[in-house]
């Protein structure tokens, strides 16, 4: 157990890793996927391959021949012109036409995070310094699908964290949120995934995370609530521990 952050960082062998929920062995219970632990996790952040938290076909669609992307694809568009169909539609209608393929592009495009690979994104990016302050970068815009309707919630992402003599590339955390973003996510989760994927690469004495977003789920359907902002927060380390370090972090990023 790693004291600075409270993250597990036992190695395990791909056939034990529950990608996401899924291995047959232990059940698909809420509290068995959800990793409700706080702040501790199941898994080591990066697992496999380099991958973060893959889920199932994650790699198997890292590694596809151009051939088996052109499959994937085909299978897609074709599921796409279906959903077309059962809503009334004509899908060969002139605005239709090519419609199943744009789309079929375009939810590879906003899932493409999940082929993206951890250290490579931040491809040593990291760099000794004496600064022992804490570094905020805020308003960071992300763009996301809920997992339970596949609609798109987007927001803001404020991350601060405190150095321990080391520093990490500005644009990096950008790229780190963009990684875990581009998935189908709920908001939660995604509040944890980046925190402790900047703590396993930074080992920072303290960071922090608040999440501010508005959900489609809940504004084009259900409740249909124009204006309500779900704001989530994630506190490792020093800011965890320290009221006033915490303090001072949430009062910094509400500054404007």
């Amino acid at each position: 157990m790693d004291g600075s952050n409270g993250c597990e960082t036992h190695q395990m062998a791909p056939s034990e890793i529950d990608v996401e929920g899924y291995n047959e062995r232990s059940p698909t219970t809420p509290l068995a996927t959800s990793r409700a632990q706080s702040p501790f996790i199941q898994h080591p952040t990066i697992d496999f391959d380099g991958l973060s938290w893959p889920s199932r076909g994650t790699l198997q669609r890292k590694e596809a021949t151009e051939k088996e992307k052109e499959e994937c694809l085909a299978k897609l568009s074709g599921a796409v012109r279906t959903i077309l169909e059962c809503v009334g539609e004509d899908p060969d209608r002139e605005g239709l036409l090519n419609t199943p393929e744009r789309y079929a592009k375009a939810m590879l495009f906003f899932t493409k995070g999940y082929e993206e690979n951890l250290s490579i994104i931040v491809n040593g990016a990291m760099f000794h310094e004496e600064h022992d302050e804490m570094v905020i970068v805020k308003d960071i815009e992300f763009f996301s699908l809920c997992e339970h309707h596949l609609v798109p919630f987007a927001g803001k992402m404020h991350i601060g964290y405190i150095p321990n003599r080391r520093v990490i590339g500005l644009s990096k955390i950008a790229r780190i949120v963009e990684m875990f973003s581009r998935r189908l996510q709920v908001q939660e989760r995604l509040t944890k995934q980046v925190a402790l994927a900047l703590s396993e690469m930074l080992q920072p004495q303290g960071i922090g995370l608040v999440v501010e977003s508005s959900h489609l789920c809940m504004v084009m359907r259900g409740v249909q609530k124009t204006g309500a902002i779900t704001t989530t927060s994630c506190m490792l380390g020093g800011l965890r521990s320290t009221a006033k370090t915490r303090e001072e972090f949430l009062n910094l990023i509400s500054r404007k």
